[in-house]
This record gives structure tokens, C-alpha cells and sequence, in this order.
């Protein structure tokens, strides 16, 4: 909790298990009141662990952005939810710079951004770095917010959330969410934040070319998608009282 706002910690996973217990032992308790493991389906003991390490673990279908928006669903009684990948590369230290502007009242929606960050060598490939360079300048062009990074690591208001009508269930739900929150004139704001090497396993996106290349196209339609709608499908954000 912060100030008198309830925070939840929502986590994706599938097959994390050499990693889901570093992520999750960095997590500053005192600032989350719930954690939430949204598992796609481990087949390893990704399950086990999350739940040794104190989290809740939530059942969800394949896809990451239902196990984001399953978990966020799940947090109803929260006021912020914060999105974070369960492979240890995230730095949930410095998560007080996410939601404390929220919490202040002065944002709705932040995100960490890895390239403005300190990164460890080998954390990202250029080809990421690169690629979201890119669609923050196209992102940028059609909507006038600039972005640096699709990263997960970023925290919103519950009910911000809720307005922003998300439909992608796969690695588009980044990049949905930032375009939604820039047609609907949320309060955003971009902090640099540090960026590790995974704690273990191997990534489902960077980890093969195969994966690279999914996960640009399914990001590459979400952009098409989302831009060709119509102004009236992005609500506009009516900001709420603290």
C-alpha cells in the first residue's frame, strides 16, 4: 500500500521456474499488498515456487496479455495495478518511482523504460532496443506521445485500466495499452529504470528467431489494428479521486 491506495504486483509466467523466485524475493512487500502469478500453463514448477515465494497464483489460458488481463481482473479490490515479467530481468526496487507519481496524484499510467536505464550487457538485443525506438516514433507521429521502450514493467490506475478497453491477448498487449492511454489523454510518464540479464531459463520472444519473429508480427498487427479504430473506440480518462 501507498498512501491509502492498495497495489498489486501482477506477474505473467509460463515455465519461469528458475527465475519466478529471484523476481519475486526483490519485491519491496511494504509498497505491495498483493502479488498475483498468472500462470499460462507451467509445465515445470513454476506454480511451487510462486507460491513458496509468497505470491497468490492465478490459472489463466495461454497468452500474455490474458495473463495480464486475467490478473489485473483478478485485483479488484486494488487501487494501482503493476505489471512486471517473471524471468528476474525487471528491478521491482525501484518501484516506488512508478507508482509514487501515481499515488501523488499527478499520473495515471508509467512505465519503465529499459533503454533509458542502466541495462547489463547482454539484458536486450539491438534488434529491441532498435524495434522500440522505432514504434515509439511511429506511436509518437500518430498519437503526439513519444515513447522509448515497450517494456512490462510499468503501473496504472485500476480503473485507468479498466477504461482503456483492451482486446490483445498475445505480446501486443504492451503496445495496445500505450497507444489506448495516449488516445485517451492519460496522464503518462516515462522514469528510466535498471535492466538485468534473466535469472534463468530461456526468453519465449528474444530466445529464438522463431519467437522474435512472432512476437514482432503479433506487435506489428496489434499497432495496425489499434490505429486504424475509430477516435470513438479510445474513452477518454476521467480521472478519479484519490
Amino acid at each position: 500500500m501507498i498512501g491509502a491506495l492498495r497495489v498489486a504486483l501482477v506477474v505473467p509466467t509460463l515455465d519461469e521456474a528458475d527465475a519466478i523466485g529471484v523476481a519475486l524475493a526483490r519485491v519491496p512487500r511494504d509498497l505491495v499488498d498483493r502479488i498475483i502469478v498468472a500462470d499460462g500453463g507451467s509445465r515445470d514448477q513454476t506454480v511451487e515456487r510462486a507460491l513458496v515465494a509468497g505470491a497468490e497464483v492465478l490459472a489463466v489460458g495461454r497468452g500474455y496479455g490474458r495473463a495480464c488481463r486475467d490478473g489485473a481482473s483478478a485485483a479488484a479490490d486494488c487501487d494501482i495495478i503493476v505489471f512486471m515479467d517473471g524471468d528476474g530481468a525487471d528491478r521491482p526496487e525501484v518501484l516506488l518511482a512508478l507508482i509514487g507519481p501515481i499515488a501523488e496524484g499527478q499520473q495515471d499510467f508509467v512505465i519503465g523504460s529499459r533503454t533509458r536505464g542502466s541495462r547489463e550487457p547482454g539484458s536486450m538485443a539491438p534488434h529491441q532496443v532498435w524495434a522500440g525506438h522505432v514504434v515509439g516514433w511511429l506511436l509518437g507521429l500518430w498519437s503526439g506521445v513519444r515513447y522509448s521502450d515497450m517494456g512490462a514493467f510499468r503501473a496504472i490506475r485500476r480503473d485507468a485500466l479498466i477504461g482503456l478497453r483492451m482486446r490483445e491477448m498475445g505480446f501486443g498487449w504492451n503496445v495496445e495499452m500505450q497507444m489506448r492511454a495516449a488516445r485517451a489523454s492519460l496522464r503518462i510518464l516515462e522514469v528510466p529504470v535498471p535492466y538485468g540479464v534473466r535469472a534463468g531459463g530461456r526468453s519465449k520472444v528474444a530466445g529464438s528467431m522463431s519467437g522474435t519473429v512472432r512476437a514482432g508480427l503479433r506487435i506489428a498487427a496489434t499497432v495496425a489494428r489499434v490505429a486504424r479504430e475509430p477516435a470513438s473506440a479510445h474513452a477518454k480518462h476521467e480521472e478519479q479521486p484519490t
